[in-house]
């Protein structure tokens, strides 16, 4: 549910905005209106700097040079470092330095490879032969176009033949003409050695930077702290701006939200303040901050309705109704009890575990948790087929959803059935919703589509189960299509010309039928995740009693059968557990909420206070 909120106004001098500013923040509840994006250059800075203490962050974590041939030079290097108190401009440098100088260790290795195809040689002794009179010439041919008979009419001499390539050079005097069959080559600039030389030196600089990065990272917490202190800046900041100032800029009004149960200790200590301020209801036009308040179950799916977007004001809450749903559609498109366990675990770990990773423990338990019960009920078990198993207990097989329901698989049509379920009861939410913000009036069109649909459903489950007679049905059938018919195509716009509404009405009827149809269909894919992840677990089965019925060595055919059962299993549930998060995310994100009218456009609620996270 959406946390009522109570809207301030606070009235006070210009010089006392700064200290009062402090004293909320200190109260840690009251989220004064700002903007989320920088609004001049001192936010704008501050902003990137922010973000670029992120990036380091994120670079100094990753640093791990445990596997590095040069992992003990780099350690004992690190131990002797004595580093300047400018973390960022250390890092950023360091950073710069190490890109620059793998770029010139990648041309060197790549112009000392070409030097030794030419052998050792010293270019000073060649400048003093060509001073003597004679100049050597290089030339680099493929094998195919060496002729051997120029070995015997030149001065050659072969340098290597190795790489489909022929490097020799000739001896010939500077004066005079000289006339070779191919074209010369340009002279290396140096020896082999020299390029050695310069690999070594830089490969000893590259040690010493990542180093300085190894030391670097013992500050990482320091730099979180000083990013939270940047972070509480710019946030109070965009707060100070945010003020309208009167009676040339002495006087300051701003305008802040908090909830209604901190209502009475807020005011409180406005009074002992002295303070000028007024507090009022807050409504829809005020575009208060979402602060949404749900139980533990429902709060673990609170950060998907914020991947959306949070809800208007006058909107409801879709977290109650997205968990439990998202929950279901999750298990059906992983399917497997096995993968449930699996994932149980995982989340248990996590739980244990520290920092942002540990607060998705609770999420990924129940996901595990919702995976086994669901898999059990679709009779997958890693791969394994329990409905087809001799081992499984009659009982267990009876809570199993298996065969078919008018020639369609079982799983399938309860997948359609859970489809039109969850759209009609966005409908029914939409219909609810739209009252409540807009008035009955203006909703006529989204109530006689819901006792169409939802009503037209009922009264053929009804007779399809013998509850009802035909004639009953007839006339049900009858009264539900001249209402539903009047709300769509003659009220859907009370005041309008009914031409006009008739056509409109007309327009959502095509609108209806086809986007609806799509709407539906598209619940087949928590019956085809699951059933794609149970027949690829079933062939890894598979695969793996074929390694070990076909190895014919003792202990080495129970080696490859683990194996192809450890990876194979593996694979398959990062594959479901990626299908199983996007699929059910589109089908609330797109299906639901769409037919529930949701909007998603509300602003979350963010405080002023003294812990802001450094995880943005």
């Amino acid at each position: 549910m959406i946390t009522e909120m109570t809207k301030y106004t606070f009235i006070l001098l210009t010089e006392e905005c700064e200290g009062f500013l402090e004293k909320l923040r200190e109260y840690g509840v009251v989220d004064i209106t700002r903007s989320k994006r920088p609004v001049d250059t001192t936010s704008s800075g501050l902003l990137d700097k922010s973000k670029e203490m992120n990036r380091i962050i994120s670079v100094l974590r990753k640093v791990d040079y445990g596997k590095s041939e040069d992992a003990e030079a780099i350690s004992g290097k690190a131990a002797s470092l004595q580093l300047g108190e400018d973390t960022i401009q250390i890092a950023e440098d360091t950073l710069s330095a190490i890109e620059k100088l793998e770029n010139e260790l990648g041309a060197l290795s790549r112009e000392m490879k070409s030097r030794l195809l030419w052998g050792d040689f010293d270019p000073e002794s060649l400048s003093r032969l060509e001073s003597a009179g004679y100049r050597i010439r290089f030339y680099a041919v493929p094998q195919k176009k060496f002729d051997r008979e120029w070995e015997n009419n030149y001065p050659l001499q072969i340098i290597n033949e190795e790489g489909g390539n022929v490097h020799f050079v000739t001896v010939a005097p500077v004066e005079g003409e000289y006339d070779f069959p191919v074209e010369e080559t340009d002279a290396p600039a140096g020896s082999w050695k020299e390029s050695a030389a310069e690999i070594d030196r830089i490969k000893t600089e590259i040690i010493t930077r990542k180093a300085t990065l190894l030391c670097l990272k013992d500050r990482i917490s320091e730099l979180e702290e000083k990013r939270k202190e940047l972070l509480l800046e710019l946030d109070m900041y965009l707060a100070s701006v945010s003020v309208t100032t009167t009676a040339e800029d002495r006087i300051s009004i701003f305008e802040g939200f908090a909830p209604v149960a901190d209502e009475a200790q807020l005011c409180a200590e406005f009074d002992q303040m002295n303070l000028a301020y007024i507090k009022e209801e807050a409504t829809e036009e005020d575009n208060p901050p979402i602060k949404l308040k749900n139980n533990r179950f429902a709060s673990m799916f609170e950060v998907l309705t914020g991947m959306y977007g949070m809800p208007l004001y006058s909107e409801f809450d879709p977290t109650p109704v997205l968990a439990p749903f998202f929950l279901l559609f999750f298990s059906m498109c992983m399917g497997d009890a096995g993968y449930g366990i699996i994932l149980f675990i995982l989340g248990f770990l996590l739980k244990k575990g520290s920092g942002s990773m540990a607060k998705l423990g609770p999420l990924v338990t129940t996901l595990g948790i919702g995976t086994f019960f669901v898999g059990i009920v679709l009779g997958t078990f890693f791969g394994i087929n329990l409905a087809e198993s001799s081992w499984v207990p009659q009982w267990l097989k009876s809570v199993m959803i298996t065969g078919e329901i008018a020639g369609y698989s079982s799983q399938m049509v309860l997948a359609l059935g859970i489809g039109i379920f969850h759209i009609c009861l966005a409908m029914t939410i939409k219909a609810i919703g739209y009252t409540k913000r807009f008035g009955f009036k203006q909703t006529i069109s989204s109530w006689a589509w819901l006792i169409l649909i939802v009503g037209g459903i009922c009264i053929a489950g009804l007779a399809m189960l013998g509850v009802m007679d035909e004639n009953v049905t007839k006339w049900a059938v009858i009264t539900i299509g001249i209402i539903s018919g009047l709300g769509i195509y003659i009220f859907n716009d009370p005041g309008r010309n009914p031409l006009i509404n008739i056509g409109s009405g007309l327009w959502d009827t095509y609108n209806m039928a086809t986007g609806l149809l799509g709407d539906v269909l598209s619940y087949l894919r928590l019956y085809a995740l699951g059933l794609a992840g149970g027949m690829l677990g079933n062939a890894f089965n598979n695969l793996a009693g074929m390694i070990l019925d076909g190895i014919p060595v003792p202990g080495l055919n129970w080696i490859g059968f683990a194996l192809i059962l450890v990876l194979g299993h593996a694979l398959n549930l990062a594959m479901s557990c990626l299908g199983a998060f996007v699929h059910p995310l589109r089908l609330t994100f797109v299906e639901y909420f769409k037919n529930s009218g949701y909007e998603g456009k509300g602003k979350g609620y963010n405080p002023l206070t003294l812990d802001k996270s450094i995880n943005e």
